[in-house]
């Protein structure tokens, strides 16, 4: 009963801080709303023992992403006005996910009503077992190949994106490393003998 009361609650705070990323017209207000529903998210897969996971989300999507995020909503200077008057236009899609949402929440609702054994309790693992043991045996044995080719995919992604900022374009200055490389020292420094001076 308390492990209800725990998740319901977490569970509206969640749904909560979902609607205050929509919501707020602050953009700043909408990503510091969407690091609390990142919080809520981890606390809730803590009580489902997934704690990998929910130091993952807390590390990399807190940590990194989202502050990845916040720095670029300041620096973009959003202008609230023109936000606020598109914030209708996409109501009617909003309205429909939303729509959709509510629907997939009731059909869990009546599954469980139905006595189905899809959302029956897991078992309770006990004290010596580690998530993060059993999903790194999984990840390195049975989907090691496709563990591989994300991992690659990803690399060739951050590849592309430093080729497309280094792409010619006026005004960029370009290092020539082998230049860089290849001067002496005597071509860059100059010593200079004078008579010490006197008072």
């Amino acid at each position: 009963m308390f492990e209800l009361i725990i998740f319901f609650g977490f569970a509206t705070v969640l749904v909560c801080a979902a609607l205050g990323v929509i919501i707020s017209r602050n953009p700043i207000h909408s990503v510091m709303f969407l690091v609390l529903s990142f919080f809520t998210s981890a606390i809730l897969w803590l009580l489902l023992e997934a704690e990998f996971l929910a130091m993952t989300l807390v590390l990399v999507y807190v940590g990194a992403v989202m502050v990845l995020f916040l720095f670029v909503v300041m620096m973009l200077n959003i202008d609230t006005s023109t936000v606020r008057s598109h914030f209708m236009r996409y109501a009617p899609l909003g309205v429909l996910v939303a729509l959709i949402g509510v629907g997939e929440v009731w059909s869990v609702f009546w599954l469980r009503s139905e006595g189905l054994s899809t959302l029956a309790k897991p078992v309770a693992a006990p004290a010596d077992y580690s998530n993060t043991a059993e999903l790194g045996a999984v990840l390195y044995t049975e989907h090691v190949y496709a563990f591989e080719l994300a991992s690659f995919v990803l690399l060739l992604a951050i590849i592309a994106a430093i080729v497309l900022t280094m792409r010619r374009r006026p005004g960029l200055k370009v290092q020539d490393i082998g230049k860089q490389v290849a001067v002496k020292r005597d071509d860059r420094l100059r010593i200079v003998k004078m008579k010490a001076e006197t008072e």
